[in-house]
């Protein structure tokens, strides 16, 4: 018998003072078995980063073609499409060729330091393209915070990220290897 998804509800207040977004999402969250805490939370992470009114989660791990988060434009077409770990450049061309904006949020440095320097100049030449990438440290705490009810406050300030539960403030910085094309490190 296939185990099911693990859910986990966050309650989420996001202050982004960059964007000039200020919302309150209630969220549900479905871990796949295969999925760890961590990767989620990252997801999660991704969800403050950019939030808005047409953001969602994607089905999950299982769901292959499909991000791991999408926005929506007005047509009901995905205007940002944005994926979590070390995606395969053919996997990034496929989607830039699907929405109008392409974000990687990569986790686990060992991985993604080998995956950037092998893939860089390809995605240098997805001009859609944006790749951040979370630290070790910022991801385990990050992945501290993990609960299956959550209630978390988040602040985006200048690129760094703030964000609280009830009784821990973590600040997470989010380094930016490429900004729709144009490699920054």
């Amino acid at each position: 018998m296939a185990l099911g998804a693990t859910i986990y509800k966050a309650s989420l207040d996001i202050s982004d003072l960059d964007r000039g977004y200020y919302g309150t999402h209630t969220l549900t969250i479905a871990r796949h078995p295969s999925e760890t805490e961590r990767r989620m939370m990252v997801r999660l992470l991704a969800f403050c980063l950019y939030a808005g009114e047409h953001v969602e989660f994607g089905r999950g791990l299982s769901a292959e073609g499909e991000p791991a988060l999408s926005e929506t434009n007005e047509a009901g077409d995905i205007g940002r499409w944005i994926e979590v770990g070390n995606p395969d450049n053919k996997s990034l061309r496929r989607a830039a060729g699907r929405s109008e904006d392409v974000v990687v949020l990569a986790y686990d440095e060992a991985k993604t330091d080998a995956w950037w320097a092998s893939n860089k100049g390809d995605f240098g030449k997805i001009g859609k393209l944006t790749v951040r990438a979370v630290s070790d440290e910022d991801a385990e705490k990050l992945e501290s915070l993990a609960s299956r009810h959550m209630h978390l406050t988040a602040t985006i300030q200048d690129g760094v990220v703030w964000i609280a539960d009830e009784s821990r403030n973590l600040e997470l910085s989010v380094k930016t290897l490429l900004n729709r094309g144009e490699q920054v490190f």
